[in-house]
């Protein structure tokens, strides 16, 4: 199997485990984390395009299990999140991570917010290694395995 049809299977499956827990993941917590997440992805590589922005925003907008909270709060939390790390990847990477592990007692949620930040990065068909590599870095804020995840 060609590693593109990889990366589109395993989003795939992420998004269909996180359907399953939809009615669980209505936290605070869960969102802010969620969004994070989402920010931490689509800065992966220390910059964002308006395209990627765009891209990352309509996948948030549309995805199911975010659909718990309202649109408009979620696009002003993901783009507080992208600021911090636009204005100094280093330093803002520090307080993102911080928001994602506001999951991190609830081991569901905790999972549900890697699973998103896989969703993220492979929704444009290649999960490159900085994407890897941050999801990697929130799974230790999370206190879960990164294997677990196979990253």
């Amino acid at each position: 199997m060609a590693l593109w049809d990889r990366i589109k299977d395993s989003a795939a499956q992420m998004q269909n485990q996180l359907m399953a827990k939809k009615n669980e993941l209505k936290s605070g917590a869960f969102r802010d984390a969620s969004m994070a997440m989402c920010a931490l992805v689509a800065a992966a590589d220390g910059t964002v395009d308006p395209a990627e922005r765009q891209r990352v925003a309509q996948l948030i907008a549309t995805n199911e299990v975010l659909q718990n909270f309202p649109a408009d709060d979620l696009r002003r939390r993901f783009e507080e999140n992208l600021s911090k790390l636009i204005a100094d990847f280093d330093f803002g990477k520090v307080s993102v991570l911080q928001e994602v592990a506001k999951a991190k007692k609830k081991p569901a949620e905790a999972r549900a917010v890697i699973q998103i930040g896989i969703v993220i990065g492979g929704a444009d068909g290649h999960f490159d290694m900085t994407e890897q590599a941050v999801v990697r870095e929130a799974c230790f804020a999370l206190g879960l395995p990164p294997h677990e995840f196979d990253l």
